[in-house]
């Protein structure tokens, strides 16, 4: 992909009815007629409410963050592919990545489904799904650090609280809210009080603050096994944590959410029709080593819904003040 300057007109209604201008870079990615974009990038997104992402005038809109400063992208479709424009500092970084996070750099050579009919069937239903690859490793480790050990809900809310507090308006014609992230520096700086008003607790408060001392060495270019061990380096960062930043922000096909409340129970209850615990869902995994993930993915998808309730609900995090 080759990112232009903005010459031409979009053609389509901003999010405030008018026709906004072009990006100050633009590009048409092209696409396979098998690959559905929007269902690869919606795993990125952190609940419908999520500030950093809007649909709005018929495209997809994500604020984010690269070292070159924060940008603003916006998706559309487009003959044979989709259209992406970018504005802000950051905006040609953030266009080069586009392909990535439409799931057009997953590799799924070598993945064998056809080892179990439940992995068949689902990558037989979902084949246009592709895992992405966000590019943003900092906001992807605090959106994991604040789903530790609490209901997704209450990750969520803390997340949109934090990010409409204190995150900045995103560059360009944005849609209304859209904001970018802070940036390592600033998540770091928060009070105790703003942490605890968006209902974070110590431990995962923490965890994010030393993370953010050292975010200069967890960078995108990093292979997924180098990342995940430099962030178990840091104090209240574990596997399930680094699992989830090395397969969200680098599309890695072979991380694994070990210590998940759920995770076990829907790989076991899929291949086996029994529930499992960590060792057990590694070991029905194995086959497909190099593309666990993208496993865990496809029963993810196809069984949503459907697995059986196991134990007890997630804990709830503090209240929101």
């Amino acid at each position: 992909m080759t990112s232009r300057p903005a010459t031409d007109p979009v053609g389509a209604s901003g999010p405030d009815g008018t026709d906004p201008a072009t990006g100050d870079v633009h590009d048409v990615v092209p696409c396979p007629p098998d690959l559905d974009p929007r269902r690869s990038v919606v795993r990125l997104r952190r609940g419908a409410g999520d500030p950093t992402w809007s649909d709005a005038g018929g495209a997809l809109w994500h604020a984010t963050r690269r070292p070159t400063g924060a940008a603003t992208l916006r998706l559309t479709p487009a003959p044979g592919g989709v259209r992406a424009d970018a504005w802000g500092p950051g905006a040609a970084d953030v266009l080069g990545d586009v392909p990535g996070l439409l799931g057009l750099l997953d590799d799924p050579t070598g993945f064998a489904a056809h080892l179990h009919p439940a992995v068949a069937r689902a990558h037989r239903t979902h084949a246009s799904l592709r895992l992405a690859r966000g590019g943003d490793v900092w906001a992807t480790v605090v959106t994991s650090v604040l789903e530790q050990r609490v209901v997704g809900v209450d990750a969520k809310a803390s997340w949109r609280r934090l990010v409409g507090r204190h995150g900045d308006p995103a560059p360009g014609p944005a849609p209304a809210g859209l904001r970018v992230a802070p940036p390592p520096a600033a998540w770091g700086a928060l009070p105790v009080w703003e942490w605890r008003q968006a209902g974070v607790d110590a431990h995962r408060t923490d965890a994010i603050r030393r993370a953010a001392a050292v975010a200069h060495r967890l960078t995108p270019d990093l292979a997924p096994v180098e990342l995940a061990r430099r962030l178990r380096t840091v104090p209240g960062i574990g596997p399930w944590t680094a699992a989830e930043v090395t397969s969200r922000a680098l599309g890695d096909p072979d991380a694994v959410q070990v210590g998940d409340a759920h995770l076990p129970h829907l790989v076991g209850w899929a291949l086996t029709g029994r529930r499992a615990d960590d060792a057990g869902m590694l070991h029905l995994l194995e086959p497909w080593r190099g593309h666990r993930q993208r496993v865990l993915v496809l029963l993810e998808v196809a069984y949503r819904g459907r697995l059986p309730a196991y134990g007890p609900r997630g804990r709830r995090a503090l209240p929101m003040r």
